[in-house]
């Protein structure tokens, strides 16, 4: 990596909070505090939350559990880019998220929406900083047709007030979390950040990320956290693929990946951590946790051995392309 290399949050393996924001299912409090508890005591040292997730919760349940840990021995990011307001009749449902705070969620990726998202944020946290912010969704698959013209809002407004805040000290360092790739080369044309948060396009399904972003980032001394390794659950056995029904061609491709695992011994889940961690620009890798078991599952798969052999095979089948980097 350049000597001029960004802040990164600590790696491999960090904790990604969508699930503790009740995604697709409630999650108990004491359950996601004891979760937070067994990630801490896992020696994960990285958390990523957003405003979006509850919405609200899963920010107010990181602050419970991480306010009492040293602050300067994990690192935290959340989002900026959608504003929380005070709506009962949404009787805390938004998107995937079932039962959260009593809030609306609405865009806002002006100058002056970043700086009061951030200061939201600090209180739901019941913290004083924040280390990362990232821009939320502002792509393709959150505004459609209109994307373009929302991306240049967010540089316009909020990458200028990150850029600010970074320099004042209020946090140290700003980034993109998106899922797709079009606006993180962007935003490398158009400014200084940090980090890109990108789920679900680095991964042993998919790598869109490899050829063109991956590269400008090492040129640049970029960041890369990678969410969604296992695709929305695909690779770790479930059915869907970016939380729709996988597609044919996904389910024979995870199929054809699981065959070749079977035969050197690989739990493909293993696999897919470590292939995302193997890359260079890649400073952490957040898989989505709802219980403690859980996380000291991911813990285990991130350490288990995996032979050479089986990497060989997945570039030599074309499953795998030959410039991806593997575990050593």
């Amino acid at each position: 990596m350049p000597d001029s290399a960004h802040f990164a949050p600590p790696g491999p393996l960090g904790f990604g909070g969508a699930p503790l924001g009740n995604m697709f299912e409630e999650v108990a409090d004491d359950i996601a505090e004891a979760t937070l508890d067994a990630a801490w005591d896992a020696g994960i040292r990285y958390f990523d939350t957003a405003p979006e997730y509850g919405p609200g919760i899963s920010e107010h349940r990181f602050g419970h559990v991480l306010r009492n840990r040293p602050r300067d021995r994990f690192v935290l990011s959340t989002k900026v880019g959608r504003l929380l307001r005070a709506d009962q009749s949404k009787g805390g449902r938004h998107g995937p998220f079932v039962k959260g705070l009593p809030f609306r969620v609405d865009y806002d990726y002006t100058a002056d929406g970043v700086r009061r998202s951030i200061e939201d944020s600090l209180q739901r946290l019941g913290m004083a900083r924040i280390d990362i912010a990232y821009i939320h969704d502002c792509a393709e698959d959150a505004h459609g047709d209109r994307w373009l013209e929302v991306f240049d809002t967010a540089m316009k407004g909020a990458a200028v007030a990150l850029t600010r805040l970074r320099e004042e000290g209020v946090i140290r360092a700003w980034g993109l979390g998106v899922n797709r790739v079009e606006p993180c080369v962007m935003a490398l044309e158009r400014a200084d950040p940090d980090v890109f948060l990108l789920a679900g396009r680095y991964s042993l399904l998919n790598q869109p990320a490899l050829d063109e972003l991956f590269p400008r980032c090492g040129e640049r001394g970029v960041h890369v956290v990678v969410g969604g390794p296992y695709n929305s659950g695909i690779i770790a056995g479930g059915k869907t693929f970016e939380y729709q029904e996988a597609p044919a061609d996904k389910v024979a491709a995870r199929d054809r990946l699981a065959e070749i695992a079977g035969r050197h011994g690989v739990d493909l889940r293993a696999a897919a951590l470590q292939f995302c961690a193997a890359h260079p620009v890649v400073a952490s890798v957040i898989p989505g946790t709802k219980n403690p078991a859980r996380v000291h599952e991911n813990v285990q798969l991130m350490a288990q051995p995996i032979p050479a052999d089986f990497w060989r095979e997945l570039k030599a089948s074309g499953v795998l392309p030959e410039q991806a980097p593997t575990p050593a």
